[in-house]
Order: structure tokens, then C-alpha cells, then sequence
């Protein structure tokens, strides 16, 4: 969706948003235009009375000779109670509605309303955020464009006062919104078009795109290095496997980055541990949180951050075949650290395992994040509302939750210590990588992950619940959601520049 930002001017046909606040409160701009239709836009608020709400929406058409034809009225709900996320949303509703009228282009009046406590601008840039991540289709299979449901918003433009200061605060927010539409895109991706391979080149393509590094390690290297516990996981699958280094380096010379290491599963059969088949077509996005590494280094890189930055991917197939690693498989990982391989179906842990110590060990971060569709455990823990948050160190716990609430990709602490480390003891290894049956299954995961983090400050973001959408959200429709994108960047803007 291209947005555009402009001098308040009503347009000459077509649809017109404006917005009015709790107790029928309006700016200056739509007071004007409610006296020039006679007052329809007071009468419609008045009708609707109470039922009008947040994100309500009242769609009027207008007098002739008014300017647009038609007029939508959107809801803010209290004035002096709207945030950001709540202006997000009410941009989420209004591309819905525009949408579901059958536009391709329409424009919003933003003006001054009492008891705002933001400005103008900010009240523009979070309502065009939250159109265009509402807007968001995966439209590149559908055959029959010219169906009402194939309907594109393809523009829309927030008319105000402030239109160029709206125009500057977007920018760096636009590099974000394309970070998390391309995630969207990997993770939307059938598992015959996106496997490693194809993965590998989207990254190289993005570094030539944006001026990233890009290395690509095949299984040549990834054998040199011993990552054996990737390549465990990747041997039942005529697919190679792939590690993605990615790096920006837009901090001072010889500063430690911060690290993001992604799962990137392109598809998981779980292996030998075959899972049950209802429900399997959704394992294509088990590479969400290589997904969502990619996505923030898209976004990074377009904002110019002033900030040292690697991501690093793997990249693999978890596949049953003759080949296949076998429950009961011990494999030294790169770390040196053995593990028994109780259950196939624990693979992105394997993965994480070999990058998480590649990463410390070759890069020396000053922080490292992890984040994977890990366990089904955390999905019953905290439903599909919520990420789970693992860490050690309460201060880039506190930072990482509340970079969460600010772009509305909540995490919740999840408990992390030395007890759970006997959960995945094993009788002829170092560690297992199962923990007990039916017992803190996401926890098991990320006391696993510690082992071969070292010394770094570490957090592990276990993803499964929130990757994907079986319905939809205020900002995304069902499908892929490019979880995590925003909120590593909101982090790193923040924290590290």
C-alpha cells in the first residue's frame, strides 16, 4: 500500500475518512465540512449514539457539490485515553472498511482534536502504520484478481496541516513496515517454493537491496565447523542445509554488535517423530523466526540505523526418510557438547543449539536474541496472544517487554532457572533434548538453548503461538503475522541505535 501524506484539501470525488472522538468530538477541519453537508456528519454521530466506539465505523453519502462523494466516519474512543496502539488499530479498521467497499485509493482527514494528547503528525503516521499492516495480503497464488475478495487498497493519503513533519516521522517506520511485510512474504511461502536454498538467496538478494553483508555457509563449511547438530537435523531431507549470516554495520568501527539468531525450518515433517497429519500444511512457518531476523535486518538496514547488527539463520528441512537422524541419535554439537536426540521432532533446538554458539564464539556480542516457533508448550501456556520471553538477565528481559507493549508484540516472562536443568538430563549424553513428559515443555526448550549461549546476555522468544493467525487481528489478517519484526526494532532503536 503506498502512502502518502498531504496538505488537508478535500478531494474531489471519491471516499473520505474522518474521524470523530468520544462525545461526538471533531477537529476544526471536519467541523467545517460536518456545517457544509448541513450538518449529516452530527446526525449520524447523534443516531448512533453510544454503539459508536473505537474503530466503529458510519458510512455516509455525501451531498453533491460537497467535494468527496462519499464519507466514512471512524471511531477514536476517548480522546484523552488514545495511544498509538490504538490509533494502529483504528488505521487497521479503516483500510478493513475501505477495503471491504471495493477502493483501490482514499484519503483521511487528520485534524486537531480536543483532548489528544499526541500531535497531529503522530496521530497521521500511527494511523497509516496500522493501514498498511492491516492492508497486508498474500496475494501471489490467487488466480482471479478481478474478484471483489482480490480487491487491493492500493493508496491511501492523510490530509493534514503538518503533512511534511507526518512525512519525515513516517520514513524510518516505512523501512519497518517493509521489514515486516517481507517476513510475511518468507513465512506465507509454501514449503515447494521456500526451502533453505531459496531462503538463502532472499537473503543475498536483501543484501544487495539494502547494503547488508551476506555470507551463505553450505554444508561443506557448516561440516568444517562441526555444526552436526544442524546438520542432524537437516540429513532426512534431499535438501541442503544453509547457515545466512547477515551483517550491518552502521555503528562505530571495532563496536560488538547485537546478534539475532533465527530458526529457520522450512518445513518439519518432525522427522522419524512424525507428527499426526491434521495440521501439518501449517509446519511451512516453522521458519518464522528466521522469518522475523530477516524481516529487522531489512528494517534496520532501511532506516540507516546507527547501530552493529549480525543475523544469522539456519536454514533446514526436517524430513523422515532412509536417511533420516534417528530418536536415540547422539551427535556432538560444534560446542563440543553432546546431546541425545530423544524425540526428531525437537529439531529447531538442534538448529539453535550449533548457531547460538557460532554466534557468541565468532561475533562477541554485547546482546543476543533468539527467537523460534520452539515448543507447542508455550502455546497452551499463553494461547496465541503472547510470545514467551526466557532469560537470565532482568534487564534486557524488562527492555525486550517493553519494546513488546510499544508496538503491541507482547512478550510474558517465562520462568527460566537451574531446576529445570534436571529435566533434560540424559542417561548417555551430556543433555537430552526432550524434558520430562506433559512438564515445562517451553522451558525445557530454553534451558536447553542456555547451554551454549556462554556468557552473553542472552534471550530466547519462543514464537509458535504468535507466528501465524488462524483469524484476524486488528493488524494483520489471518495468515503470517511477521511477529517480532517491530519489536526488535523498537529494541534496537531504543537500546543500541
Amino acid at each position: 500500500m503506498q502512502i502518502e501524506f498531504a496538505a488537508p484539501t478535500l478531494p474531489d470525488g471519491g471516499t473520505l475518512v474522518v474521524l470523530a472522538a468520544a462525545g461526538n468530538a471533531l477537529g476544526p477541519e471536519t467541523e467545517a465540512l460536518d456545517r457544509q453537508t448541513g450538518g449529516l456528519i452530527r446526525r449520524a454521530l447523534a443516531l448512533a449514539g453510544d454503539r459508536f466506539k473505537r474503530k466503529s465505523m458510519l458510512e455516509l453519502v455525501a451531498p453533491e457539490g460537497t467535494g468527496p462523494e462519499r464519507l466514512l466516519i471512524a471511531g477514536l474512543g476517548k480522546a484523552d485515553e488514545v495511544k498509538v496502539a490504538d490509533l494502529e488499530a483504528v488505521g487497521g479498521a479503516i483500510a478493513v472498511r475501505l477495503r471491504g467497499l471495493g477502493l483501490e485509493r482514499a484519503a483521511v482527514l487528520v485534524d486537531p482534536i480536543g483532548g489528544l494528547s499526541l500531535p497531529v503528525s503522530a496521530v497521521a503516521v500511527a494511523l497509516a502504520t496500522g493501514a498498511a499492516l492491516r492492508g497486508y495480503r498474500f496475494m501471489r497464488y490467487r488466480t482471479k484478481p478481478e474478484d471483489n475478495d482480490a480487491t487491493e487498497l492500493e493508496a491511501l493519503t492523510l490530509l493534514l496541516e503538518d503533512h511534511a513533519d507526518a512525512a519525515d516521522l513516517y520514513r524510518p517506520e516505512a523501512a519497518v513496515l517493509e521489514g515486516v511485510r517481507h517476513a510475511r512474504d518468507l513465512v506465507s511461502e509454501p514449503a515447494n517454493v521456500l526451502g533453505p536454498e531459496a531462503f538463502a538467496e532472499a537473503c543475498r538478494a536483501l543484501g544487495a537491496e539494502v547494503g547488508l553483508e551476506v555470507e551463505i555457509l553450505g554444508r561443506p563449511r557448516l561440516q568444517e565447523l562441526g555444526m552436526n547438530a544442524l546438520l542432524g537435523v537437516s540429513q532426512g531431507s534431499v535438501r541442503e542445509p544453509f547457515v545466512a549470516v547477515m551483517r550491518w554495520s552502521g555503528g562505530a568501527d571495532g563496536e560488538a554488535p547485537v546478534a539475532l539468531v533465527g530458526k529457520g525450518v522450512c518445513f518439519d515433517s518432525g522427522g522419524l517423530s512424525l507428527k499426526p497429519p491434521g495440521g501439518m500444511e501449517d509446519m511451512k512457518w516453522d521458519m518464522g523466526g528466521a522469518a522475523a531476523v530477516f524481516g529487522a535486518m531489512k528494517a534496520i538496514a532501511g532506516r540507516q540505523a546507527k547501530a552493529n547488527v549480525v543475523g544469522v539463520l539456519g536454514l533446514v528441512e526436517n524430513m523422515p526418510s532412509g536417511s533420516a537422524q534417528r530418536p536415540g541419535d547422539v551427535v556432538r554439537t560444534m560446542s563440543g557438547i553432546t546431546v541425545e536426540v530423544v524425540n526428531t521432532d525437537a529439531e529447531g533446538r538442534l538448529v539453535l543449539a550449533d548457531l547460538l554458539h557460532y554466534t557468541a564464539d565468532r561475533f562477541k556480542p554485547k546482546a543476543m536474541v533468539d527467537l523460534a516457533t520452539l515448543t507447542g508448550a508455550i502455546i497452551i501456556a499463553l494461547g496465541h496472544e503472547q510470545a514467551g520471553l526466557f532469560t537470565d538477565d532482568d534487564e534486557l528481559g524488562a527492555r525486550l517487554q517493553a519494546a513488546g507493549e510499544a508496538t503491541g508484540e507482547k512478550l510474558w516472562r517465562m520462568p527460566l532457572g537451574e531446576p529445570y536443568a534436571e529435566h533434560i538430563k540424559s542417561d548417555i549424553a551430556d543433555i537430552k533434548n526432550v524434558g520430562r513428559s506433559r512438564e515445562a515443555g517451553a522451558t525445557a526448550g530454553a534451558i536447553f538453548l542456555k547451554r551454549f549461549v556462554g556468557e552473553v546476555p542472552w534471550a530466547h522468544l519462543d514464537i509458535a503461538g504468535v507466528t501465524f493467525s488462524k483469524r484476524d487481528l486488528p493488524l494483520a489478517q489471518k495468515g503470517a503475522t511477521g511477529f517480532g519484526v517491530r519489536l526488535l526494532d523498537r529494541w534496537l532503536r531504543e537500546h543500541h541505535g
